[in-house]
């Protein structure tokens, strides 16, 4: 007599036999891309695997090189050229190699009007109101403004602490660092340069006038240091010079 154990399991064995097999395999698909009326390659031609939604890039002799399952389907795409799918349908190959050839499209577009001038607010506002608009999910967090200061606050930075003798540490630190030493090199060459600017100013002023005598400045271009103040005195009025011929004797 027959075991039931053994006829549940033949059963069984039956019923997998019968089942077609759905186990899914990798297949590598290499091939090139080229264009269908000119047989030329499509360099930068797209492979994209519509299950994944990644794909290649073909390369500049239009070749590719792809794995994806034996289910798949591949979508080739090229700038000017119509998409192009291709199921694998199930193969049980390992590699498959294939060469497709893209078909060249146009896109109409449609009529453009140009017209000189801006256009009125009118045609502006009507634009601005037909833009879409992203509209903010009903559960949005609306946050609130920012609050506004109840004083006026000054961003601007502090100047730094002027070493004198009530601040002996600030003091030290000014004269023996070199901190110190380069910040009084910087204000000595500052003053010099102000002094420049002035002498500069003043021998431009003196050109206007024919005869300076009492206002040269040519001698005071020597450098005197920082620790002794120098300031230019002020320019005196300049006598205003009759017109060439008016004090002529008439005859």
């Amino acid at each position: 007599m027959i075991s039931p154990w053994w006829l549940a399991l033949a059963a069984v064995l039956c019923l997998w036999a019968a089942v077609p097999a759905t186990a899914q395999t990798q297949v590598r698909v290499t091939g090139s891309i080229s264009d269908k009326d000119t047989r030329q390659d499509i360099p930068g031609a797209a492979v994209i695997n519509l299950r994944t939604r990644r794909g290649v890039v073909a390369d500049e002799q239009g070749s590719f090189n792809l794995i994806a399952q034996s289910t798949d389907t591949l979508e080739f795409r090229a700038i000017g050229y119509a998409s192009y799918r291709m199921p694998l349908g199930g193969t049980g190959l390992s590699q498959l190699i294939v060469q497709v050839k893209l078909q060249r499209t146009s896109v109409q577009l449609t009529g453009v009007t140009i017209r000189e001038g801006r256009p009125d607010d009118a045609t502006i506002n009507k634009a601005l109101r037909n833009i879409r608009r992203s509209t903010p999910p009903p559960n949005a967090v609306k946050r609130p403004p920012k609050p506004k200061p109840l004083f006026p606050v000054d961003s601007t930075a502090p100047k730094a602490p002027v070493p004198t003798l009530a601040s002996p540490i600030s003091f030290l630190y000014d004269q023996f660092s070199r901190e110190g030493d380069q910040r009084r090199k910087m204000e000595e060459i500052q003053a010099q340069k102000q002094y420049n600017d002035e002498l500069a100013r003043r021998r431009a002023y003196n050109r206007l006038f024919r005869v300076n005598k009492g206002y040269e400045v040519e001698g005071d271009s020597a450098y005197v240091p920082i620790s002794v103040p120098r300031t230019l005195p002020a320019l005196p009025t300049q006598p205003v010079q009759p017109p060439a011929g008016s004090l002529s004797p008439k005859r």
